[in-house]
């Protein structure tokens, strides 16, 4: 009569999980599955860490799977790292991109990357903070991650942390002169090639360029590239058309007056921010654009870029790209180059250049 009531009570009551996976507080144990499939812990853990050469016959594989799946156990991750010397884990380690919204994509592209091919992604922001850096990096040593990818939020030369050198590693969106350090970089003077290509293909020929004042590679690179455009369309090289200024909002606004002096039709501004101001300098002056000046940017900072009137054309940082090409790297499939490999950086045409009429 109890237990009638008993399985009354049992139907009455909530829905019941499957008969042979009740609900645990705690996680599987590798014993646990050894007594559902009738076997040695021994013969379980050469199952799931797939020993084929294991004398085990077909049968007792089966049920201990079987077993494995009913029960819903998980291999201790660690435990396995510590036999194979490695793990399915490659380290990021950032000073800054995490909380840089159009630098976030490279964290994302190592992701996704990573994820193809079976890896997760370990990350870890330092926002420049040396000891947590240090910290960071001998945490992913101690979890035997696969590789390090050791990432700066804008282009520039960095040193090489002194813990970084126990990991396989490569630099992303930096680079060290130092023998032997593999890097994935902007193509700065592609991008300013492509840059001024955009203006040079829509018949303008007087082309400024508003370079930043502060020293960096991309300073150096853009520059570099609007003279191969200049030079390849049979343009000499103005000095006079190249200034400088605060790669800001507040540094392209202060430039308008300087320009405007140059008898130019197009310029290409160093950064999206530094042509966001030249826009408001240029509407103060009584100037539409792409009418009377055809703006180009760099950056491609979809917050600026997409958003002004008319949305700027310009050249973007390829982050997502750069991301993934580290993780490729790290993992052997691009090879490495002498010194930093180069990413492409793509050109986004808007609406605020417009065909110039040839003289």
């Amino acid at each position: 009569m109890s237990s009638m009531e008993n399985g009354a009570g049992a139907a009455a009551g909530a829905p019941q999980g499957p008969p042979h996976a009740p609900e645990r507080a705690h996680p599987v144990t590798l014993r646990e599955v050894a007594e559902a499939a009738g076997v040695s812990t021994a013969t379980v853990s050469l199952v799931v860490n797939k020993k084929k050469d294991a004398r085990i016959a077909e049968e007792t594989r089966r049920r201990v799977k079987e077993a494995i799946r009913t029960l819903g156990y998980r291999p201790n991750a660690m435990a396995k790292t510590l036999v194979s010397g490695t793990s399915k884990f490659i380290g990021l380690v950032a000073d800054g991109v995490a909380t840089t919204p159009f630098a976030g994509q490279i964290i994302h592209g190592a992701q996704d990357e990573a994820w193809k091919h079976g890896y997760a992604l370990l990350i870890a922001n330092t926002e420049g903070n040396g000891e947590l850096e240090q910290d960071a990096i001998s945490m992913m040593l101690e979890y035997k991650v696969r590789g390090i990818l050791y990432s700066t939020w804008f282009h520039r030369a960095t040193d090489i942390p002194a813990p970084l050198r126990e990991a396989d590693f490569v630099l992303v969106n930096c680079f060290s002169d130092e023998p032997g350090a593999r890097a994935v970089v902007p193509d700065e003077v592609q991008g300013g090639r492509s840059a001024t290509e955009i203006l040079l293909r829509n018949g303008h020929r007087r082309i400024a360029f508003i370079n930043a004042t502060i020293p960096a590679p991309a300073k150096d690179g853009r520059l570099a590239g609007y003279r191969q455009a200049l030079e390849e369309a049979g343009i000499p090289f103005d000095p006079d058309l190249v200034m400088e200024s605060y790669p800001d909002q507040e540094g392209g606004y202060r430039a308008t007056a300087e320009l405007l002096k140059r008898d130019v039709t197009a310029v290409f501004c160093y950064n999206d921010r530094m042509a966001m101001g030249l826009y408001d300098g240029l509407r103060e002056h009584g100037l539409a654009i792409p009418e009377d000046m055809a703006v180009v940017g760099f950056d491609n900072q979809e917050v600026i870029a997409a958003h002004l009137r008319p949305p700027l054309s310009t050249v973007a940082l390829p982050h997502y790209e750069l991301g993934a090409a580290g993780v490729r790297m790290l993992l052997g499939l691009d090879a490495a180059v002498d010194g930093a490999a180069k990413i492409q950086c793509p050109a986004v045409e808007r609406n605020s250049v417009q065909t110039k009429a040839r003289a």
